[in-house]
């Protein structure tokens, strides 16, 4: 096993409901720990970026309505095989279908409102960070 990094986000959804502590702890006591972090509003045209490889589904506008409603809490986090560990603490996108203890099981309000984005490999993780952090940023 090796120590990496992936990036998580802590969707509106969650911080509307002043969540961003709870969750972050699910993550840390899975042996996953913060080594960046910021809270912004995105704006339209960083959520188009981030989400392009969508743009072409029917739920584009939608999901960039949401990402873009309330502030969002970005991060990079670090740990043994941490794409793969917090893509497990995160559960099913569907939270009827999340493991019990899973961050979707315990906080989703439905599949659209999934509290949570993760990596879903390690290039995603290198990219996504790099897209929202400057390597200056990142301290761990």
């Amino acid at each position: 096993m090796a120590i990496q990094r992936t990036f998580s986000i802590i969707k509106p959804d969650a911080t509307n409901r002043n969540l961003t502590g709870k969750i972050n702890a699910v993550f840390e006591d899975a042996g996953l720990r913060v080594v960046a972090q910021k809270r912004v509003r995105m704006t339209a045209a960083q959520a188009e970026g981030f989400y392009a490889e969508h743009s072409e589904r029917p739920f584009f506008g939608e999901l960039v309505e949401f990402m873009t409603s309330a502030p969002v809490v970005l991060q990079v986090l670090q740990g043994e095989d941490a794409v793969l560990k917090h893509r497990e603490v995160m559960g099913a996108t569907n939270p009827a279908e999340a493991a019990e203890g899973t961050v979707r099981k315990l906080f989703a309000q439905s599949i659209g409102e999934n509290s949570v984005h993760g990596s879903d490999s390690a290039e995603s993780a290198a990219r996504e960070i790099s897209y929202f952090f400057r390597p200056e940023e990142i301290v761990g």
